[in-house]
């Protein structure tokens, strides 16, 4: 496992948790516990806390688990793109959750925002192992040494 796979999961796992407790929260009808003001209750009590009938929260809790299993199961090309395509639509989502935070809703969650601070991490890590795979994983090209042609 290279440092930036490891570092994926280690990120999603906190993403798994901040998602799991909100997700938690979401069906107790609790509030989240915020260490500023009003603005997680704000956030959580909103009508944009649901898409379609599903909790934001639990979006991302699926989310950060997909990303998750993708390390685990996916390798290769395949598995980066597929990390790449995940974390960039995460990251997309985050960013329109953080405009509806700021200037629809007109409140900040630290959750939401630790959230999104996850998961533009883990966009970045993404792209630079899908542009830079590990040595192991790139093929042979010009310059690199290569085993002599059977004859």
């Amino acid at each position: 496992m290279t440092r930036r796979v490891a570092a994926m999961a280690a990120l999603s796992l906190v993403g798994v948790g901040v998602a799991g407790y909100l997700t938690v929260v979401h069906y107790t009808g609790g509030d989240p516990v915020c260490a500023v003001g009003h603005g997680c209750q704000t956030v959580q009590q909103s009508e944009y806390a649901d898409l379609a009938g599903v909790p934001v929260a639990l979006i991302g809790l699926i989310g950060y688990v997909a990303i998750l299993v993708s390390l685990a199961v996916l390798r290769g090309e395949t598995g980066r793109l597929a990390r790449v395509a995940m974390t960039a639509g995460g990251f997309a989502f985050s960013a329109y959750l953080t405009y509806l935070e700021l200037f629809v809703i007109d409140a900040i969650c630290q959750w939401c925002v630790a959230s999104a601070v996850i998961m533009t991490a883990l966009l970045v890590l993404a792209v630079i192992d899908f542009l830079h795979p590990p040595a192991a994983a790139t093929p042979a090209g010009p310059g690199t040494a290569r085993s002599p042609a059977r004859r």
